[in-house]
């Protein structure tokens, strides 16, 4: 059962990812009342005919343009800040996340080269995008598994976000020796996208992202028990009848789908799964039936509201979504590593 303040938690979270969309399809160049996108949004998903009064060129702009791109921010930091706790949970430390550990970079290293090459899979079609992120960044997170491995007994978490900076400039210089085989048009496309962005990306990218954003979703969420065991230990998890191994494979597997989509339909957009779960726990509490929800929706609502503040700032030009979120979420990963270094000082 739910205690009280578990719903206030619930339904805070809820009217703030309302109000980000509300305001993401509001909030423009072109002012648009909220109850004609209310009739725009309500005629065109139940194939009525839009009122007379309503201009056509007012429901292209909220139906083909607004929301897609509200509606793939939603998905993609939904997709990061669940991925992000799963990957805190499992390593029992809230300094992990897809971008730290590599995974991020991984997925990119997959996207650019499918991008670059115009490289498909057959019988996936437009699907080779996310399908090819998504084993690039599994790979990647194995790698990095690996270096920590060989390198020590332990799986500190300074050791797996050492290995995954390795493995992240490995990948970036893979990345930008394939770039520079390119023209100067391929060259700054290609960069902009890696810088992260969510514009002019339309509703074939939304419909690339839904299932495996349902996938991953659905794996991640019903491995809460494995998780909040976890959080004991490895063996003690073991010992209450925890099946580790798989329950890794599972949680692993769910984080990288989520990651390698959001990366392909957005490019690399970092500090979302860093910075919301932590938040989130921090508020709620170490319970992942809580923690593993929650961040998905506060981490939907606060993408949206950082795509909002990308395309604001120096409008009516737009910044990279990927520079607003490093802005905010690498002081406050510096932070948490500094805490996390002090807190392991008093401990000895």
């Amino acid at each position: 059962m739910f205690s009280n303040k578990t719903w206030l938690y619930y339904a805070g979270s809820l009217l703030l990812l309302l109000g980000a969309v509300t305001f993401g399809l509001f909030y423009s160049s072109v002012t648009v009342p909220v109850s004609q996108i209310m009739q725009i949004l309500y005629a065109k998903t139940f194939g009525l005919e839009l009122p007379a009064e309503l201009p056509a060129n007012q429901a292209a702009i909220i139906w083909d343009i607004r929301l897609p791109r509200v509606l793939l921010a939603l998905f993609v930091g939904a997709s990061l800040a669940l991925a992000g706790a799963a990957f805190q949970g499992l390593l029992r430390n809230p300094l992990a996340d897809p971008y730290t550990i590599g995974v991020s970079s991984g997925a990119a290293l997959g996207a650019v080269f499918v991008i670059f090459f115009q490289f498909t899979i057959a019988g996936l079609g437009g699907f080779t995008l996310p399908v090819v992120a998504i084993l690039s960044g599994f790979l990647t997170l194995m790698v990095v598994f690996g270096l920590v491995r060989l390198s020590s007994r332990s799986m500190a978490i300074e050791t797996i976000i050492l290995a995954g900076i390795i493995t992240s400039a490995f990948i970036g210089s893979i990345v930008s020796l394939i770039i520079s085989l390119g023209d100067q048009n391929e060259m700054t496309q290609i960069i902009y996208w890696l810088y992260g962005s969510v514009g002019m990306r339309g509703w074939s990218f939304v419909q690339l992202i839904i299932p495996f954003t349902i996938a991953g979703v659905l794996l991640l969420l019903t491995r809460y028990r494995e998780l909040n065991a976890l959080a004991l230990g490895e063996e003690a998890a073991g010992h209450i009848g925890v099946n580790v191994k798989r329950g890794k494979i599972f949680i692993l597997g769910g984080a990288s789908l989520l990651t390698g989509a959001a990366v392909a339909v957005s490019g690399t957009i970092g500090f979302v799964g860093l910075v919301i779960p932590h938040l989130v726990r921090l508020i709620t509490g170490p319970d992942h039936r809580h923690v593993l929800p929650l961040s998905m929706i506060v981490g939907g609502a606060f993408l949206i509201s950082a795509d909002i503040l990308a395309r604001s700032i120096i409008a009516p030009q737009e910044l990279p979504i990927g520079v607003i979120t490093a802005l905010i979420g690498a002081p406050i990963f510096a932070l948490l590593l500094i805490r996390n270094r002090i807190g392991k000082g008093k401990a000895i």
